[in-house]
């Protein structure tokens, strides 16, 4: 379970992370937060650290030194099977390959986090197979589409069902890593719409990560992760 629902969302002091064998670490970070309820933009070229940072926020990976805290919770003081938990409870991942399991129907990949973690399927006021078919429809996405496997869906579809995915179950913090890619202008702005209402109905805190920094604007904080992370730096 999350922690204070008023601990900031996500809280960096003094985390470095390297990867096996690197000569040196590629997220140096002296501080970063990001506030209970906040939405907001990050950006940053490729090889700034942004997948690194997303798999430390959400457990994947473990900072070598630093303290990071996601919903009021010291990653660090939990073994990897506790993070892997807390992380199917709490965190929503729109990742930028989708990870949908391609044998599975649509619906069934949306249906996945609610399997995983019974704590996300009991903040649903409806039954996880409702929850799922409202995001659906929400998301523009054809209900003949749900039960055809996601291998058959367009990319475009396919990236929408991730969305669901994601929001289903009111995950405390929602990560979407370039979400909009492979959606047309139109699209894209119906989708900010849905993930920026239902996390504001939700009260979840929203990291968004973006190449395309026209979509800022719908933002209240723009993060830029050059500025944030000081890997590389010539010591001062």
């Amino acid at each position: 379970m999350a922690g204070d629902a008023q601990a900031p969302a996500i809280l960096f002091e003094g985390v470095r992370f390297r990867w096996p064998k690197a000569g040196a670490p590629c997220l140096d970070i002296p501080a970063f937060r990001l506030e209970s309820g906040e939405r907001a933009f990050l950006h940053g070229p490729s090889g700034s650290g942004k997948s690194t940072l997303l798999s430390v926020v959400g457990g994947v990976v473990e900072a070598e030194r630093g303290r990071v805290v996601v919903l009021g919770q010291d990653l660090g003081r939990m073994g990897t099977g506790a993070r892997d938990r807390f992380r199917a409870a709490n965190i929503g991942f729109v990742f930028q390959l989708f990870n949908l399991i391609p044998y599975l129907s649509a619906l069934d990949n949306i249906l996945l986090p609610c399997r995983f973690s019974a704590e996300r399927a009991a903040r649903l006021d409806a039954s996880p197979r409702d929850e799922a078919l409202r995001l659906a429809r929400r998301l523009d996405l054809d209900p003949a589409l749900l039960n055809r496997p996601a291998a058959e869906l367009s990319v475009g579809q396919q990236q929408r069902i991730a969305a669901a995915r994601a929001l289903i179950g009111r995950p405390g913090l929602v990560i979407a890593d370039e979400p909009t890619s492979a959606l047309d202008a139109d699209r894209q702005q119906a989708f900010l719409d849905l993930l920026l209402a239902e996390c504001a109905e939700s009260g979840a805190s929203l990291l968004f990560v973006s190449h395309d920094s026209r979509l800022s604007v719908r933002f209240g904080r723009t993060i830029d992760l050059v500025q944030l992370n000081h890997a590389g730096r010539p010591e001062s």
